[in-house]
Order: C-alpha cells, then sequence, then structure tokens
C-alpha cells in the first residue's frame, strides 16, 4: 500500500497543471541523493519518505520518478513476491510516460529510460519472463548507445553500458540466439573498463554511485574470476556493512560464493536485530545455508522461517533439499525424506538450484554420510576439516556416482590447499567418470582446471579445459557453469 501512495504522489504532482507550460528537469537534487542512499541501503520505506518530500519541494522533477522505481524493482528482486509484481508491474509504463516529458536535450532523458528498462529486465529475469527480460534489456541496450552517440562524455553511460556489454559477453549457449537476433555484441573486459572508468572520477556524491559499485563487485568476481580483489574490497572502509542492509547482503552472499562460511554468519548475525532486515526472508536463507556449511544444527530454524515468511518461488525446492540434508545429518532419516518428498511439489524448476534438487528428490538414494560432510565444508570453505572427512571415508562401500562426487570433492580441496597436482590427478578422474553423466561434477572439475591453469599462466590448458566444460551438455547447474567457462574463454582471448 506504501508502494501505491508513493507512486500515486508521483503521478499527481507530475501530471498537474502540465497546461501551463511547466518545464520538467532531471535535478540530482541533495533530497534526490539521499532518497538514492536509503534506497541502496534496502531502507525502502525511509527512501520513499524522500521522495515524496522531494517531490513536494520540487514537483516536477523527473529524477524523483526515476529513482522511486529503486523501490519497486529491489523489493521484487529481492523478495520474488507475485502479489507484489501484479500490484506494481505497471509502473514501468507510468514511469516511462512521464520521463518523456524531460528535455530530449539533456543526457539523463535517455540514461534514465535505459536504467528504468534494464531494472525491470532484472525483474522480469526474476519471475521466469526470459524473452521479455531479453526485449526489455534490448531497449536498455540501444538508448545507452544513442545516448553514448550524441553525449559521449556523459559519465553515468558507462555504468550500464558496461554491465551490459559484460553480460551479453557471457551469454550462455541456451540464450546466444537472443543476442544474435537482437544484434548484441559484448566483451566481459571492456564492459568491466567502463564502470571502473567510471568509479575511479566518481566520489560518494556523484549520481548512481552505489550501484556501480555492486556491478562492478560481482562482475569482477563471476566473470573475471577476481574473487580476492573483491573480497578485501568489501572487507575495507570503502565498503561499510553497519546500516547499510544491502551491503550486508552483497558481503554474505559473495562470502558463501566465495567459501568464507565463518565470515558469512557473523555478518547475516550482526543484522538479525534490524528492522528493514525483517522484510527480506531471503536473509534466512542465506544464514541457513551459512549455518549448513559448518553442519550447525541450527540452519533448520533458519530454512523453516524463511519458508514460512517467503511468498516467492525460487530456492524453495533447494530450501527443502537442504532441509532434508540437515535432517539427514543427524541420522533422522524419516524426516528427511518426508522433506525430500516435498521437493517435488513445491516451488519452480527456474534456477540452476531448484533444478538439481527436483532431480535429487526423484533418486531414492542418499549420498554417503562423509561425501555429503566433505560437500558442505568445502562450501564453507573448512578445507582441512572435508579433507578429513574425505580421507577417513570407506571407498568399498562407494557406487559410481559417489565415486565420482568423491573424486571431485578431493580435487576441491586439494586445489583450495594449493596442492596443485593431486587437484588435477582427480579433477581429470572426475572428468573421465562423470562427463556423459547429468551430476554437474565433470563440468565443474573442467571449468575449476581451467581457473588453475589460467592462474598458473597456462592459458592454452586454460582455454583447453573451458572449452571441454562448454562441450559438455544437459548437466546440473548448466547456465551457471556455462558462463563461468566462456567468462573464462573471453578473459583470455582479450589478453
Amino acid at each position: 500500500m506504501k508502494l501505491k501512495l508513493l507512486f500515486l504522489a508521483i503521478l499527481s504532482f507530475c501530471f498537474s497543471n502540465t497546461s501551463f507550460g511547466t518545464n520538467f528537469v532531471f535535478n540530482y537534487t541533495p533530497g534526490c541523493h539521499l532518497a538514492y542512499q536509503q534506497y541502496m541501503s534496502l531502507n525502502l520505506d525511509e527512501g520513499n519518505a524522500r521522495i515524496r518530500k522531494e517531490l513536494i519541494n520540487n514537483p516536477y522533477n523527473l529524477m524523483a520518478t526515476y529513482l522511486a522505481d529503486y523501490s519497486d524493482c529491489l523489493l521484487l528482486l529481492m523478495n520474488g513476491d507475485k502479489r507484489d509484481y501484479k500490484q506494481i508491474a505497471g509502473h514501468l509504463d507510468e514511469r516511462m510516460q512521464l520521463i518523456e516529458k524531460g528535455d530530449n536535450k539533456s543526457p539523463w532523458l535517455r540514461l534514465c529510460k535505459a536504467g528504468l528498462y534494464f531494472h525491470w529486465a532484472l525483474v522480469s529475469v526474476r519471475f521466469g519472463e526470459n524473452f521479455k527480460a531479453a526485449t526489455t534489456f534490448r531497449k536498455s541496450f540501444l538508448l545507452l548507445k544513442e545516448n553514448n552517440k550524441l553525449f559521449p562524455n556523459f559519465p553515468q553511460n558507462k555504468i550500464f553500458m558496461g554491465v551490459e556489454e559484460a553480460v551479453v559477453g557471457t551469454i550462455p549457449s541456451d540464450y546466444q540466439w537472443l543476442a544474435t537476433i537482437f544484434g548484441m555484441k559484448g566483451n566481459v573486459k571492456n564492459g568491466i573498463s567502463k564502470i571502473n572508468s567510471f568509479l575511479d572520477h566518481a566520489d560518494a556524491n556523484t549520481p548512481l554511485r552505489n550501484e556501480a559499485v555492486i556491478f562492478n563487485c560481482y562482475l569482477k568476481f563471476y566473470l573475471l574470476s577476481h574473487q580476492q580483489e573483491v573480497w578485501n574490497y568489501i572487507n575495507s572502509n570503502a565498503f561499510p556493512t553497519q546500516n547499510n542492509l544491502l551491503h550486508a547482503f552483497v558481503k554474505a552472499n559473495l562470502a558463501l560464493n566465495y567459501r568464507k562460511g565463518t565470515e558469512a554468519v557473523q555478518v547475516l548475525k550482526n543484522i538479525q536485530s534490524s528492522e528493514d532486515a525483517k522484510q527480506f526472508p531471503i536473509l534466512d536463507y542465506e544464514m541457513g545455508s551459512a549455518l549448513l556449511n559448518e553442519l550447525d544444527d541450527d540452519c533448520t530454524f533458519y530454512f523453516k522461517r524463511f519458508l514460512s515468511r517467503y511468498n516467492g518461488q525460487l530456492f524453495i525446492k533447494d530450501t527443502y533439499q537442504k532441509l532434508a540434508y540437515a535432517a539427514y545429518l543427524k541420522g533422522e532419516l524419516g524426516t528427511a525424506n518426508g522433506y525430500r518428498k516435498e521437493i517435488l511439489s513445491k516451488g519452480t524448476k527456474q534456477v540452476d538450484a531448484d533444478k538439481q534438487a527436483q532431480r535429487f528428490a526423484g533418486n531414492k538414494n542418499w549420498p554417503p554420510l562423509s561425501i555429503l560432510q566433505a560437500r558442505l565444508l568445502t562450501d564453507g570453505g573448512y578445507y582441512h576439516q572435508a579433507l578429513q572427512k574425505l580421507k577417513s571415508a570407506d571407498m568399498s562401500q562407494f557406487s559410481p556416482w559417489d565415486k565420482l562426487e568423491y573424486y571431485f570433492w578431493l580435487a576441491r580441496n586439494y586445489d583450495e590447499t594449493n596442492d596443485d597436482n593431486r587437484a588435477v590427478q582427480y579433477y581429470k578422474a572426475t572428468i573421465e567418470l562423470g562427463k556423459t553423466r547429468q551430476e554437474h561434477y565433470a563440468a565443474r572439475s573442467a571449468l575449476q582446471m581451467g581457473m588453475l591453469y589460467e592462474k598458473s599462466g597456462k592459458a592454452n590448458e586454460a582455454v583447453k579445459c573451458y572449452n571441454e566444460c562448454l562441450s559438455m551438455r544437459n548437466h546440473d547447474f548448466q547456465a551457471n557453469i556455462d558462463q563461468q567457462a566462456k567468462a573464462g574463454i573471453n578473459r583470455l582471448s582479450a589478453k
């Protein structure tokens, strides 16, 4: 209801007295800056209050119209609630009509339109509307090209142009036809360099700097494989998490993906008492995942609370799989099988994690306890503990698919503990055993071996591994793994 009231306020101000020749402007006032800072801290209510105040003081400032869109998109991206989506999806067209009233000679006109399209393309992806996302993305892409031609020195062009160029450069093969049809070409390094160029000349008061920082972190982390550089940055004073819920989420999320389980738990604990945090159930999912990687029974509480508060569809199947694992680790096989059964009827298969959970639900076998423990400990960054579990395992009882996973986790832990020779040995064993299977371990092994060779300066060997990874089809986590392999080839071909 607050979002609807905010939007009605925007409409009432911007459509009133238009017949008197009112000039609409794009003015990034101090009030707009304060609203943007609140939005980019996930303090949506305070951001909306700032926008209402800005509209009272500056009724025809279209920058307020543009910034109000952050509230909608961040809410939808974080929570994925279809009820919210149905209520506010029409805001894109309505805001676009308002933005069109701006001065055609202002670089902000096309930039704001492109930004709106880009944000809603992300929302469309979140709700599984991939074709709609692609067409909306293309509109943003073309507007940015036009704006850059008309205003080549306009700094904010580089933010969205950089993100879009980097993303298009790594579109998975299954979606490459979209880029071909729409005539979009990309390059990871060129895209990220544009964002870096913007940030090099931006200070804390520069419009849209906050999201450029976050885009830069994710793109460098996933597409350039500069994990340590990004980790160092988000642990510095330049990326404060105190009183900034979005920064805290980003840090916890990247910590989980960088196998920094202890740090993820600490960040998430620090925001537990925040009123704003209660609006976003995904934080419970993140906490449950971090605790599960520690083999901590408390993970169950957070997964259950996530399911009780969350109205989206993504990660539901994955959550039930993790609840099943938690019960299995405690020896509660009946409870574990009950959670496993829930996977079949709950959630969707839109993202890779949920697809894999669905396949897990259709398989009546359970992994050996030692392998599951090693898998979770590895994901949390507890490598020596994981190796102990693996080395103490009795392989004589393993099925062929158990051996496949066993070899993979040995390789990953030797890789992370800098025993490259044994890592390569077990990566190759995993590929040989699993290259025709649906499990993702063979493709992941080729990807990780490519990263290992790339880090060692062996570019040719790395490219061979990335291509071998891409040659494997119909496995779990296909889109995610393919994107990383394509990014690796893109990085090395640009050198």
